[in-house]
């Protein structure tokens, strides 16, 4: 029998009809609200009528929970000359956080403090300076795109990464608070990834638990889509069209393919990489094989996802990306780059892990895996069955259930800390 506790938590990004960072809060609030009594600090101008649009029409499913909104200043011009302000007004949203946290933990004596999202290391919130047990994470942010990667990107796509490289390892090394919030949570510190706990491990000298920080967006499906005989093998691929989503790996890819293979590829996001991408797709002989969707409506995508026979992720910079979650929760088997928090979720059970070597070779062992699966159909529905089953360890309700153990380690070790202050 879990305790029932009373928990504050900052989830900046929080609503029940969004993925990403807002799914991923939503997520996590619903699952612990059934063990938990919360209260829940969020950002009001993008996110307060989503929620209470959905608590009206759902009454009595977080009966237990209240919200709280406070409205993050923006200056959208200021934002588009130089994107980095944005976390001059982000940092301001978090003391009023702090602020209110205060005010309501006078009123209340919360048992934990929950420093949830935006899951990015660089911005830590300040729930960890007020006296009571504090829990950070998961987070992520720690992942850089492989240098020797950089100059596929093209000019402007190399320059950029290169950039963020170059800023987010100083950001590492450099930035005083997240180190402080990290040595504050103690054992509640949490990381998205294995790899992120690791670095964690190697450059705070801190460790700290794994937990993905993505969940399914629905019920996990009861079956998977069959390809029948003389079917062309239906590939999916889906991301915003930035560079470090290496898209080109898998065109390249699908260019080696035997020419008797039969095969689609639904592509699925936009952006600024769009019309570099289908130019590629042109030279290189494909283009017909590939189909364009830009942004489509989210129950359309998740269709896509469910009827389609393979999906492929070819990130070079991610977490774990909602996408790789929802893909195996429908069944689909991943072929994905062996790194980031693809590394942790993909096992031989569910699909292909490719290592991350060169380009070249890359996108050659991508096409050797996508060929062998097209001409082994058995082997991919095993796989497909397996993506089913593992979809169930990233359940919400699995991670809430870890959490309320990592809840109750930092209370234990806050009342020895202060028994021995005392």
């Amino acid at each position: 029998m879990i305790q029932r506790l009373k928990i504050l938590i900052s989830a900046y990004a929080c609503s029940p009809i969004r993925g990403s960072e807002p799914g991923m809060g939503w997520g996590f609030i619903k699952a612990l609200a059934r063990l938990h009594d919360l209260w829940v600090i969020t950002e009001q101008e993008k996110f307060q009528h989503e929620i209470e649009d959905w608590t009206r029409t759902h009454p009595n499913s977080l009966e237990n929970v209240r919200f709280f909104f406070i409205r993050k200043q923006r200056h959208r011009t200021l934002r588009k000359i130089w994107p980095p302000s944005y976390y001059w007004f982000y940092k301001t949203w978090h003391l009023k956080a702090m602020e209110l946290a205060k005010s309501l933990d006078r009123n209340i004596g919360f048992d934990v403090l929950h420093q949830l999202n935006m899951v990015g290391f660089r911005e830590p919130g300040y729930l960890w300076r007020l006296e009571a047990p504090f829990v950070w994470g998961p987070i992520g942010g720690f992942t850089q795109v492989p240098w020797r990667f950089l100059p596929m990107m093209g000019p402007q796509g190399c320059l950029y990464q290169l950039g963020y490289n170059t800023f987010n390892s100083a950001h590492i090394h450099m930035l005083i608070r997240p180190r402080l919030a990290a040595k504050r949570a103690g054992k509640g510190l949490i990381a998205a990834t294995s790899d992120t706990a690791a670095k964690i491990r190697h450059y705070w000298g801190k460790e700290a638990h794994v937990m993905c920080e993505v969940g399914p967006p629905g019920p996990i499906a009861q079956t998977f889509s069959k390809r029948q005989p003389g079917e062309p093998l239906r590939l999916v691929w889906s991301g915003r069209h930035v560079s470090h989503k290496a898209l080109p790996l898998l065109l390249e890819a699908m260019a080696q393919a035997p020419r008797d293979l039969k095969w689609v590829l639904e592509i699925l996001g936009n952006g600024i990489e769009t019309a570099k991408w289908k130019r590629l797709a042109k030279d290189l002989g494909i283009f017909d094989h590939c189909v364009w969707h830009g942004w489509i409506p989210r129950q359309n995508a998740l269709h896509i996802l469910k009827t389609g026979h393979l999906f492929i992720i070819t990130s070079l910079k991610d977490l774990t990306s909602t996408v790789i979650i929802e893909a195996l929760s429908l069944g689909s088997p991943v072929i994905c780059l062996d790194h980031c928090g693809f590394s942790d979720v993909v096992t031989p059970e569910c699909g292909i892990k490719i290592p991350v070597t060169t380009p070249r070779k890359i996108a050659r062992d991508i096409a050797v895996a996508i060929t062998a699966l097209s001409t082994n159909e058995m082997k991919r529905r095993k796989l497909a069955a397996g993506a089913l089953r593992r979809a169930n360890h990233f359940s919400w309700e699995a991670k809430a259930r870890r959490l309320a153990k990592i809840y109750h380690q930092v209370i234990k070790e806050w009342k020895i800390e202060n028994t021995a202050r005392s």
